[in-house]
Parts: C-alpha cells; structure tokens; sequence
C-alpha cells in the first residue's frame, strides 16, 4: 500500500505555509505507525507553480520551495531506516514553458533543432492565425498557442494538452527519450524506489496531427479521450525502455525499482497494455474511482479488472481518491440530502473493500482521516488552472488539496511551524479541528484506525495476498467475495439491516456490526466457519 503525500499540502517546516520535504520527513514515523509501504511524493522540482509542479522547470533540483537536494537526501535515509519506499512523481508529456529547452525553442527560430523538440506547427488560413488543428486542452480552450518570433512577426503555434504553461514534448524526437533516460538515472542514483508516471497513455501524438472528431472532449470530460493525443502505439515503446532500466538497477543490488502510470484509456482490456511483463509494473486503475455507488456497478469493473488486468498475470492497481478527485467522503454523499453520514459511511466501506481485493493499493493523504471535500473555497484564492481558464468551479481540484490538521482547535492545526497567525497556502475550515491527527490517533473508532487495521490485517492473513476472488450469492445490493480459504469480504451497499450473506465473526467492520446482520452502507470482514 502506497501513500501519496501531496508535498506543499503536508506539513510545512519552515512556517511559510507551504508543506516542504523536511515537513515529509517529519511526517515519516505517522506514515510508519500506519502501515504503508511506501510514499509518492508529487512534483517538488524546480516550477513557476502554473500547475503546483506539474510544469517542471528543471527535472534534477528541487525547488526552494521545498528544499534542495540535501534536504532530499536526508528524506530519503530516513525512509529507508523506517523500511519506507520512495516514488517520485515523473511528468515526462510536458514541462514548464520556463524550461531551458523551451526558451532555446523560442529564441531559435522555425526548422531549428531546438523546436524540433516541441510540437511547433505554422498555422492555418492566409496569415497562419488559426490553430494547426482544432484541439482542445483538458483545462480548458484550444491545445495551442501562438508565439511572436524573435523578429517581432506574429510565428507558428506550440501545442500544449493542458495549459500554455505547460507545452508537450515531442517524443518523435531522439532527444527526449534521451533526456528521460538521463533524469531517470540521476533520481535512481539518489537511491529513489521507483516513479509514478504522470499522463502515461499521452507522450506521443499521431504524427499528422489531424484534426479530431469530437475536438472537445478532452475538456468535456476533464480525461485524455482524443485518440489522435493519447494512447498511440509508439509510447509502449517508452515504457520498455525504462522498464529495462529499474532491472538494470535491481539487478545491481536485488532492489526493485517500481513503475506505477497514471493511464487514462477506454477500457481494462486497453489498460492491461500497459502492464505487460515487460512494461509497467503497475497503472492505477481508476474505474472503480469513476463507478457509481451501487453494488452491480462495483462488481463490473472489479470484474472486467480482474479479468483484463489481472488475468494476465499483472498486478490490479485499486485506487479511490487523489490529488485530482473529489473526496470520497463528499463523492459517495451526494446528494448532501441523503443525510450528513452517508458520504462518509460509503468511504468507510469502500476502504475495506479496496483493502480486502487481490492486487495493490493507493490512498492519498488525508483519506485515513476521513477528510472531506473543502466545497466553499472563496474564488480568491483557488489556484487551479482550470478554474483560471474556464471561470467555472466544476470539477476543480483546489478541494481535495487543502493543507492536513494534525493537532490542535484551530488553522493551521499544526500543519505549519510559523508563527501565530502563519496561514497555509490555502485555509483550512473551522471543522477540520474534528479530523486533526492527534484526535483520530486517540478514537478507536475514527477512519485512521479502520485504516491502520485493515493494513495490519492485509499484511498478516495470508488470504489476502496475492490471487483471484470469487463472489458469493448475497442479497441485492450486497457484493461479498471470499479470498483464499475461508476469507470473505461483504459490502452492503446501503440495504439497511440485510442479512449478512456469510455466517461467522467479523475481523473488522466499518460501524457496529450487530451478529448476523450487515448494517446498511458498510463493510466487513469475516473468517468464515467452515
């Protein structure tokens, strides 16, 4: 199991409201206590901060921000004493337009090598002033821009799948994958256990760049659906080669280095590309984040992933929140009407259904704490480029980020070390004190003990190891599958009081478990009597 540590939303060191890598190292013994395995750390590179780091300026520093290399150092040996694996968060689609690369591109000119590493394109209509094709970017407006060359004449256009801060590689040029392998090994060298791949399925475009069918879809459904911008064939290519890496690296000294891609394609059968024997280790597998909460929707995907994914001997990568999504607490409430318990009710249960299926697991932080969803934030101090795109509020992601309360009645509720009246990057509301670390610490009944013991428990049965499920009879609106010899897993999906499809004695369950009976919107465990 995996914990993703949104750095500068972690804990802060330096009192400036923003969480920093010393604050990470700080937070280890809290991770251990726990259970995790490992952390990913986001992007703490060198950044103008256009996207919070996903715009890299310089691939091998860390940013002032956060650090230097030194303080990166120290991290890393305190992990290692700790048994805690390291994964660093890799953005190879695109960097910052503040990249040394990029300005060379500008300055040199069209038909220069330096552009050649770019998707530069002349433009369309008499006087090139209409876009080389009709892309949209996934935040919003089209995917290019348009430059003024070093002459002063209006120039071509540069392609970004994102933002304009952010322009996209061209992988069709030798001296990107070069430069990857390059920055791979400088991070491996430090001693880092692997990386998480940002945008794994994009890299590579169709070399013709034509125009799309459906031009805004990407920015419709905020996912990489254009298939002349995502999913080309060439990137499995990619991922061999920096597979072939990690093992070079292993085989020096038996360490496994890990590959773990974000991949956004239609469907398991596609994602299981990506996870062949000699690509990526692992890909989230964001399904069951997207489904719906009912019992036949859960079952479909667990279903298609354990057949697609998993039935070619890969391992399932189960995920329910991150840095991008709406909490699952907020998520699975809505509509709010329904009550103020059920969103967090469904986390629960969903926790422990992810825990108990065959394969890996992520949370992010603050998911342990049950945190929900910061829905109020005034238009002020969002920061999220889609909302400075689009002026609209859907779907942005400034909620999910807002700086963790470890202790304390009110902000910053220790996450920074400032002085009085220190504000993190972004504010935190009055009722986070009810989710501070040190209060979920000392309630046996709170999210952080749900998930410490379902990790204490899946690293110790052996039935919940590696391995299929099979599913069981249950009622409606109930999924139950045993794992291994006698271990069952049931999740009612909000049937109040349905029997409880297994006979035997709950290990562990996300409310009051009275015997026989699966409360409504809950989950539990059980070792079957047989």
């Amino acid at each position: 199991m995996i914990y993703q540590v949104y750095v500068r939303s972690f804990l802060d060191s330096t009192g400036d409201g923003v969480g920093d890598l010393a604050g990470v190292r700080a937070g280890l013994p809290y991770l251990k206590k726990l259970g995790v395995d490992g952390i990913w750390l986001s992007p703490f590179y060198p950044s103008p901060q256009a996207d919070h780091g996903y715009d890299v300026a310089d691939y091998r520093d860390v940013d002032p921000v956060f650090g230097d290399l030194a303080e990166f150092d120290l991290l890393m040996a305190a992990a290692r004493r700790l048994g805690i694996k390291v994964l660093l968060d890799i953005v190879p689609n695109h960097c910052s337009s503040e990249h040394p690369w990029f300005r060379e591109a500008l300055a040199a000119g069209p038909g220069s090598p330096a552009r050649a590493r770019f998707h530069f394109a002349d433009g369309r209509g008499p006087d090139g002033g209409e876009p080389p094709n009709n892309w949209h970017a996934m935040f919003g407006g089209p995917a290019w821009t348009r430059i003024t060359e070093p002459d002063g004449r209006p120039g071509q256009w540069y392609l970004h799948m994102f933002t304009p801060e952010q322009p996209d590689w061209n992988w069709r040029d030798p001296e990107i994958p070069a430069e990857f392998e390059h920055v791979l090994r400088f991070w491996l060298d430090r001693g880092v256990d692997g990386f998480r791949i940002d945008v794994a399925a994009g890299l590579y475009k169709h070399p013709d760049l034509p125009d799309s069918d459906d031009p805004e879809a990407d920015a419709r459904t905020r996912d990489s659906v254009n298939p002349l911008a995502w999913n080309q064939p060439e990137v499995h290519e990619v991922w061999r080669s920096w597979r072939s890496i990690c093992e070079e690296y292993a085989g020096r000294d038996g360490r496994e280095r890990l590959l773990v891609g974000e991949v956004s394609v239609p469907t398991a059968r596609e994602h299981a590309l990506y996870v062949r024997p000699d690509e990526l280790h692992q890909a989230f597998f964001f399904d069951l984040l997207g489904a719906p909460w009912d019992a036949d929707s859960f079952r479909k995907v667990i279903s298609e992933a354990m057949q697609d994914i998993a039935g070619t001997g890969s391992t399932v990568t189960w995920v329910l929140n991150n840095h991008d999504q709406v909490r699952t607490v907020t998520r699975y409430g809505e509509p709010a009407t329904e009550g103020s318990g059920l969103g967090a009710a469904r986390a629960r249960a969903a926790a422990l259904l992810m825990l108990a299926l065959p394969g890996a697991a992520y949370i992010y932080q603050g998911e342990e704490l049950g945190l929900p969803e910061v829905v109020d934030l005034p238009d002020d101090v969002l920061t999220d480029p889609i909302f400075r795109r689009t002026g609209s509020r859907a779907r942005i992601r400034d909620g999910c980020r807002v700086p963790l309360p470890w202790s304390g009645q009110a902000s910053p509720f220790g996450f920074t070390s400032g002085a009085e009246g220190a504000k993190p990057w972004l504010p935190q509301p009055e009722y986070f004190a009810e989710y501070a670390t040190d209060r979920a610490l000392a309630d046996t009944r709170s999210f952080w003990h749900l998930y410490r013991d379902g990790l204490q428990l899946r690293s110790s049965l052996p039935q919940l190891g590696e391995g299929t499920l099979h599913w069981r009879d249950a009622p409606p609106g109930v999924l139950a599958f045993t794992r291994g010899d006698g271990l069952v897993c049931a999740v009612n999906f909000g049937t109040a009081g349905a029997p409880a499809p297994v006979p035997g004695t709950p290990l562990l369950s996300s409310g009051p478990c009275p015997p026989g009976v699966l409360p409504g919107a809950t989950a539990a465990w059980w070792l079957n009597e047989i």
